[in-house]
């Protein structure tokens, strides 16, 4: 046995798990295997790709961003082949682009439709 841990699922707070599956299925090219009024999941099926699962939080608010007045929050980093290409997608999908943009040479951060900041990533 050994005592490493292994990446079971990224879960997020949602204030509406099955439209944030939505989202980030289509982004991913991921199906929604599960959906539930208080939780959804999306998942690639490869084996030691972890699934993204989506939960209801009652009051959900949306991390600021930036957020230099608290501690940060963890975001997802997704690969992309043409970064303005995914942007504009991901805005036609309800992703919106903050105005800060602290590695716009590199990658591109955007909100999805609940607040959560994710970058387009150019794929190495």
């Amino acid at each position: 046995m050994s005592d490493t841990a292994t990446l079971a699922m990224v879960s997020l707070d949602s204030p509406d798990p099955g439209a944030l599956a939505d989202f980030y299925g289509a982004v991913l090219g991921w199906p929604v295997v599960h959906r539930q009024d208080e939780y959804a999941m999306i998942s690639s099926g490869v084996d030691g790709v972890a699934p993204i699962g989506f939960g209801l939080v009652e009051k959900y608010r949306a991390p600021a961003w930036p957020d230099s007045d608290s501690s940060k929050r963890f975001h997802l980093d997704l690969y992309v082949d043409d970064v303005d290409a995914a942007e504009a997608r991901c805005h036609t999908l309800g992703a919106t682009t903050p105005e800060f943009q602290p590695g716009a040479e590199k990658w591109r951060v955007l909100l999805d439709p609940a607040g959560h900041p994710f970058c387009l990533c150019p794929r190495p």
